[in-house]
């Protein structure tokens, strides 16, 4: 059934058009839209309208065109969080009504590098602790995580078991961290992570430093989170100044 004309732009009646197709499940997350040719002439607009449409549509990330492949739904994120909000990865499942877990790779302590003594204290006489975790929800690999805390700050009681190293720091070690200096970046796809997180070659994930900071303004938590982009999403609160 093609649209029917309102006052509006055609593109825009398209575009709205199409995210009713998606929102009622016509269309699934990753499922191929018919081509251009056969999309069009179901919707009784022009291919140029069309292409219109769909530059918008995945600009704002609802769709992802591969060339020479086609044009599919985005997954869309099921975990969302505002970037200024300093939130641990369990709590961000939780509140998606998931129920989270960890798969643990490896610990390790190390002596710490140069970096390691400029990111923590010039005078950091002690042993880094070097963790690498998959995190998951409701079964599913969705972060690999690798945690660096300085061994001195861990309790002797600490267990891989444990989920949440924000918790453990503040229950155990009375270190309770209260904020971070982050840094986010793209990344497509990793050589060792994406199998890790059951990614599509060409899925996209997304690379978040922190160094997270206590009461006291001391670093205690260096972090570098793997997320798979088709799973979390961040936004930020901009205001003007």
């Amino acid at each position: 059934m093609s649209i029917k004309s309102d006052n509006r732009h055609l593109y825009l009646q398209v575009i709205d058009r199409l995210k009713r197709d998606i929102e009622k499940g016509i269309y699934k997350e990753k499922e191929k839209l018919p081509s251009e040719f056969d999309l069009a002439k179901k919707l009784g607009v022009s291919r140029a309208t069309l292409r219109e449409a769909l530059r918008i549509l995945e600009e704002e990330n609802i769709i992802i065109r591969r060339h020479g492949v086609g044009t599919f739904v985005n997954a869309q994120p099921v975990f969302t969080s505002g970037i200024e909000q300093l939130n641990s990865v369990t709590n961000m499942i939780k509140q998606a009504g998931m129920k989270p877990g960890t798969i643990f790779l490896s610990s390790k302590t190390e002596e710490p590098t140069d970096e390691d003594i400029r990111r923590f204290s010039s005078s950091l006489d002690t042993g880094i602790v070097l963790m690498e975790r998959v995190r998951t929800a409701n079964g599913e690999p969705v972060v690999y995580c690798v945690d660096k805390i300085p061994e001195h700050f861990l309790p002797e009681t600490f267990s891989h078991e444990d989920e949440s190293i924000f918790e453990i720091l503040e229950k155990e070690a009375h270190r309770k961290i209260v904020y971070a200096v982050a840094k986010i970046e793209p990344l497509g796809y990793h050589e060792k992570v994406s199998p890790i997180l059951e990614c599509d070659p060409e899925a996209a994930l997304l690379v978040l430093k922190q160094m997270h900071y206590d009461e006291k303004d001391e670093p205690v938590l260096y972090s570098v989170n793997f997320f798979k982009a088709d799973t979390f999403s961040f936004q930020v609160l901009r205001k003007r100044v």
